[in-house]
């Protein structure tokens, strides 16, 4: 066993497969963290999750994100200080309509296990990413 203690990068780490911005931070070995950006006027692409769930917690910005998981599908409207929840499986886009970036941390049950785990799905709207 070891502590972690990590800073958020000031440039990203990586660029996810919806088009976000990801600055990794700490990880256990039953989940991990990260926090992800997305520029003023941008609109992610549309992903799903092959092996994870996540949590995300909105800190800057306002947008929107579509879910939809089988006949369930709703729009809800983020901002600081809204939590969602993103089952496995469930479809999911981002957009930022503010004029600043829309943020936010998640929480990945299990750890990302690298690439391949999100796959490009079909959203509601043109991805400008």
């Amino acid at each position: 066993m070891r502590f972690e203690t990590k800073r958020a990068a000031e440039v990203a780490d990586a660029v996810a497969a919806d088009g976000m911005e990801v600055r990794v931070v700490c990880g256990l070995p039953r989940g991990g963290m990260a926090i992800f950006s997305l520029a003023p006027g941008r609109v992610g692409r549309a992903v799903a999750h092959r092996t994870v769930e996540e949590i995300w917690y909105f800190v800057a910005g306002t947008g929107r994100l579509w879910r939809k998981f089988g006949e369930l599908e709703e729009i809800v409207e983020v901002e600081a200080g809204v939590s969602i929840g993103i089952p496995l499986g469930t479809r999911f886009q981002l957009r930022c309509d503010g004029a600043t970036p829309l943020a936010a941390v998640a929480v990945t049950m299990p750890p990302w296990p690298g690439e391949g785990e999100a796959y490009i799905v079909d959203g509601i709207w043109p991805a400008t990413v």
